[in-house]
């Protein structure tokens, strides 16, 4: 044997005692932390299944009780509804408020479902489209059941340009002020439809309606103001 193989089998030997050492030493460190990686890979995939099979199962909660709305069982959607705002998973129990608001109108209650569309919208917790469609659906509820400034309240802001849901905001507040008899504040709002080429053709049309409907009453454009 020569003096390299010697010396090489001499390392090899003092390389494999230290491992030896090191693995007598922290060998239980080594396991359990190889443990804890499998386990909290195997716990997050668990975890992931469960919450997806959960989220699952409020989605067809929340289908059923759409189901029971659509079939005119307004009393037992909104018990399902009710339920699965207070316990379910994702985000169903913030579509649950939603079309719990809307049910509570649909069932003869506007008050109360204006004060649960009001609730989603002033709730920072909900994501902001959500609070946008409860703020709207809001204010479109009192065109009928409340007040021009009511409706503003809630609306006005949403009708600037650019805004998501500005068309069917100038539209709520068109109808507020031509229920409360102020035309020339209507007719702004209709003429603001008419002139954005981005409004679509069904509210563009009922703004025209209405626009000749405020001609009778004797409003014309030239006598309103921007404001």
């Amino acid at each position: 044997m020569s003096d390299d193989s010697f010396i090489r089998e001499v390392e090899d030997e003092l390389r494999s005692d230290k491992l030896n050492t090191f693995w007598s030493k922290y060998k239980v460190l080594i396991i359990g932390g190889a443990a804890a990686i499998v386990l909290g890979t195997a716990g997050k995939q668990g975890w992931d299944y469960w919450q997806n099979s959960v989220s699952a199962a409020s989605g067809d909660r929340f289908i059923e009780a759409v189901e029971l709305s659509n079939d005119g069982k307004h009393d037992e959607a909104i018990s399902a509804l009710e339920a699965l705002s207070g316990d379910g998973s994702g985000q169903y129990p913030a579509l649950a408020k939603i079309r719990l608001a809307a049910e509570y109108a649909k069932n003869g209650d506007p008050e109360k479902a204006v004060e649960a569309f009001d609730t989603i919208s002033d709730d920072t917790s909900f994501d902001d489209s959500l609070r946008n469609v409860a703020r709207l659906r809001s204010g479109l509820l009192l065109v009928d059941h409340g007040s021009y400034d009511q409706v503003s309240d809630r609306l006005l802001s949403m009708a600037d340009t650019g805004k998501s849901f500005r068309h069917s905001a100038r539209e709520g507040l068109g109808l507020a002020a031509w229920k409360a008899k102020d035309y020339k504040q209507a007719l702004i709002w209709f003429q603001a439809i008419i002139d954005d080429i981005q409004a679509p053709a069904g509210v563009r049309e009922r703004a025209n309606i209405m626009m000749q409907l405020l001609a009778g009453q004797g409003v014309k454009p030239e006598e309103t103001q921007e404001g």
